[in-house]
């Protein structure tokens, strides 16, 4: 049975990851580089749901161009 955090499209992960960290280079959330869980424990919630909603935002705009297109 799927869980909640399978990945849907395993090969997206590493695409998924660059998209986290140029959202948060662009709203300026410091992200842990070198950490070797990759986890954000120290960010707080507010500030990777910015990260979150701006990387949903990104991926509806490229969609919508797609659509068009």
């Amino acid at each position: 049975m799927r869980t909640k955090k399978d990945i849907l499209v395993p090969k997206s992960q590493s695409d998924l990851d660059k998209l986290k960290l140029e959202v948060s280079n662009e709203i300026g959330v410091k992200v842990p580089h070198g950490s070797p869980t990759g986890k954000w424990g120290h960010i707080p919630a507010e500030k990777c749901g910015d990260v979150g909603g701006n990387m949903v935002k990104k991926m509806v705009e490229s969609f919508e161009r797609g659509l068009v297109k």
